[in-house]
């Protein structure tokens, strides 16, 4: 469901709908070149970033309501602290490490407070463990806050809405 029903979207010609665009494209790129601490100086230091877990209801019931647990809820400190353990020996949900590319489509961006902007995106990453397992597809909505900054954009707040309730990958060591 569109957190932003009520508010017209930004023109895709719009100067702010195009910089959030490309904060996107840039963003893929570098978790595609696993480049973690290029993605963290991406990060507002108030960032929270989370992905409830979802849950498969009649449509009498409202979902938000039932999600109760995250697959993760992460702040600064904690995705900084996921980014350092990725240079280390005991990374190893990571070895070898998977080959990822995040596909971003569907960009609608809207005026949030001040000068924030509000980004909904959808995103498909395939994930590829070289020849030990199959490959995985995730498909997912995102809900970004997006803010500016004297050293360009920064994401303060990703929340995710992944497509299906039971996951169909090896591990959650990835950024979406």
């Amino acid at each position: 469901m569109s957190l932003q029903r009520a508010r017209a979207p930004l023109p895709y010609s719009d100067s702010r709908h195009q910089s959030a665009a490309q904060f996107l494209v840039e963003e893929a790129h570098l978790l595609d070149s696993a480049d973690f601490e290029g993605w963290l100086e991406l990060m507002d230091p108030q960032i929270r970033y989370r992905m409830p877990v979802r849950v498969t209801a009649v449509k009498a019931a409202d979902e938000a309501d039932l999600q109760t647990m995250d697959h993760f809820d992460e702040d600064w400190f904690s995705l900084s602290k996921r980014v350092q353990r990725f240079g280390t020996d005991y990374a190893w949900t990571e070895d070898p490490q998977s080959r990822i590319r995040h596909h971003i489509s569907n960009v609608r961006t809207f005026e949030g407070d001040g000068d924030e902007l509000i980004v909904e995106s959808a995103v498909l990453l395939y994930r590829s463990r070289g020849d030990r397992t199959a490959p995985s597809l995730l498909s997912a909505g995102r809900t970004d806050v997006l803010i500016p900054t004297p050293d360009g954009m920064r994401l303060r707040s990703r929340d995710i809405q992944i497509d299906e309730s039971v996951l169909r990958t090896q591990n959650l060591a990835i950024f979406l």
